[in-house]
C-alpha cells in the first residue's frame, strides 16, 4: 500500500477514536447529569445563557436574556451553532452534546491540517492522535460552552494565515495573495464571533504581517488592508445591530466591564466571583451600556488606586492559567486531577523540546505558542482558569508533536548506530 494511502487511513482511524472517546464521554456526562434532577449542566451560568440564547433564536424571538433584559451580554457565534444543533435534533441536551462531540472531531482535522500546513503530514498526525486522546479535550467538547467551538474557528483562521504567509508577492500570486488576505479577515472574525477576546489579534497580525515583509511593505500593507476590510465587513452586522438595541458603537459586548472589575477589585483572587454583580443590581438605574461603562471605570481606577494588590493578583492567575490540573471546586477528585495532569505535563515538556529544536522557525514558533501565551497575557487582567488556556492547547499540541518526533527519531538514530562503527 502507499506510503500516502497508509496515512490517510491513519487519520481515518485517527477520527474514529476522536469521535468514540467524545461520544462516550457524551453518554456518561448525560447519564451523570440525569441522575441529578436538580442539576442540567457541569458548569452552570455559562451554559445556561448559551442555551436560553439559542432557543430565542430557533425560536425567532429577541436576542436577549434575563430581567432587564440583556441584550448585548453574549457574542451570538456559539448561541447560532447551538440553535444550528437544535433545528437538526430538537431542544435536547443529549443530541446537541453528540453534535459538539462531532465538532470536537472537527478540531481534531484541523489541528492534523495546520500541523501538516507548518511542518508536514506525520507532524500532523501526531498532534491530532493527542488531542483525539486527551481527557480534557475530549471532556469539554460535550459541554455547552464555547470552547471548542472557538478552538475549531481559531485553527482555521491560523490554518489561513499560514497559507497567507506562504503566498510570495508576485504579480504571478496576487489573486491568491488577494483571495487568503481576505479569508483571513473573514476567518479571524468567525472565531471573534464566538470569543471577543480574539479581537486584539487583528492588530498583531497586521503588525506582523507589515514588519515582517522585507522589501515588500507596500505589497504587505495591501494584503492588511484587505484582511481588516474582511474582518470589518463580517463585523457589519453585529455592530449595526447593537447601535440599533443601544444607541451606541459597541464591536464586542456589553459584559466587558463586569468581567473585568471580576478581575479587578477589593475582593478579587483570580478565580471568578460575579456574586457583586446581583448584590449591587446596577441594572435597576442604569442602561446596559451605562452599566458597562460603570464597572470599567471603577476596575481601572481600583488597579489605579492598588497596584500591589494587582500585581499579586497577576500572579494568582498566572498560576490558575498554566496549572495543570483543574481550579474548579466540581473538578478537584484525585483521579480527574491525575488525568488532566497526566496529558498536560508531558505536552508542556514536549512543546519546550519542540521549541527548541524548531528555535529558528519563526512561523511554527508563532501558530503553536502565540496563541497561549496571548490568552495568558490577557487573563492577567480577567480571571483566569484552565477554560482559557484550553483552546490555545489545540495549535500547542502541534509543537508536542515536533518534540516527540525529533526525540524519537534521535532514539532510532542512536539504537541504529552500533558501538565500533
Amino acid at each position: 500500500m502507499p506510503q500516502t494511502k497508509r496515512l490517510k487511513y491513519l487519520l481515518l482511524f485517527i477520527l474514529l477514536i476522536s469521535a468514540s472517546i467524545r461520544c462516550g464521554v457524551a453518554v456518561y456526562v448525560q447519564r451523570q447529569l440525569d441522575r441529578q434532577p436538580e442539576r442540567t449542566y457541569v458548569i452552570e451560568g455559562d451554559a445556561d445563557g448559551y442555551w436560553k440564547l439559542a432557543r430565542k433564536i430557533i425560536r425567532g424571538e429577541e436576542y436577549s436574556i434575563y430581567t432587564p433584559p440583556r441584550r448585548v451580554l453574549r457574542m451570538p457565534g456559539f448561541p447560532v451553532i447551538l440553535a444550528g444543533a437544535m433545528s437538526v435534533v430538537g431542544e435536547d441536551h443529549f443530541g446537541v452534546r453528540i453534535v459538539l462531540a462531532l465538532l470536537g472531531v472537527v478540531a481534531c482535522f484541523a489541528v492534523y491540517l495546520l500541523g501538516k500546513e507548518l511542518v508536514n503530514e506525520t507532524i500532523g498526525l501526531i498532534a491530532a492522535a493527542f488531542v483525539a486522546v486527551s481527557p480534557v479535550m475530549a471532556g469539554f467538547s460535550v459541554l455547552l460552552l464555547s470552547e471548542t467551538a472557538f478552538a475549531v474557528a481559531m485553527l482555521i483562521s491560523l490554518w489561513v494565515l499560514v497559507k497567507l504567509s506562504k503566498i510570495q508577492y508576485g504579480a504571478g500570486d496576487q489573486v491568491r495573495g488577494t483571495l487568503f488576505s481576505v479569508l483571513a479577515g473573514i476567518s479571524l472574525a468567525i472565531a471573534f464571533y464566538v470569543r471577543p477576546s480574539w479581537l486584539l489579534i487583528l492588530p498583531v497580525v497586521v503588525v506582523i504581517l507589515v514588519f515582517s515583509a522585507k522589501g515588500n511593505r507596500t505589497a504587505a500593507m495591501q494584503r492588511a488592508l484587505l484582511m481588516t476590510l474582511g474582518f470589518a465587513v463580517m463585523l457589519v452586522p453585529w455592530v449595526y445591530r447593537n447601535y440599533q438595541v443601544t444607541n451606541h458603537f459597541v464591536p464586542t459586548t456589553l459584559w466587558a466591564g463586569p468581567s473585568l472589575y471580576d478581575g479587578l477589585n477589593p475582593r478579587a483572587t483570580g478565580d471568578s466571583d460575579m456574586t457583586f454583580f446581583d448584590q449591587e443590581n446596577v441594572l435597576k438605574s442604569m442602561s446596559e451600556y451605562e452599566m458597562n461603562q460603570h464597572y470599567t471605570q471603577r476596575a481601572i481606577e481600583y488597579a489605579q488606586q492598588h497596584p500591589g494588590h494587582v500585581l499579586r493578583l497577576m500572579g494568582a492567575k498566572l498560576l490558575r492559567y498554566w496549572k495543570p490540573w483543574p481550579n474548579a471546586a466540581q473538578f478537584q477528585s484525585f483521579w480527574m486531577m491525575l488525568a488532566v495532569s497526566v496529558v498536560f505535563i508531558p505536552v508542556i515538556l514536549f512543546a519546550s523540546y519542540g521549541a527548541w529544536v524548531s528555535r529558528d522557525q519563526s512561523l511554527l514558533l508563532l501558530i503553536t505558542l502565540g496563541p497561549v501565551i496571548y490568552f495568558s497575557l490577557i487573563h492577567l487582567i480577567f480571571v483566569s482558569s484552565l477554560r482559557y488556556r484550553l483552546p490555545a492547547e489545540y495549535s500547542l499540541y502541534i509543537l508536542s508533536a515536533v518534540g516527540i518526533y525529533h526525540m524519537f527519531f534521535q532514539l532510532i538514530q542512536k539504537k541504529e548506530i552500533k558501538p565500533g562503527q
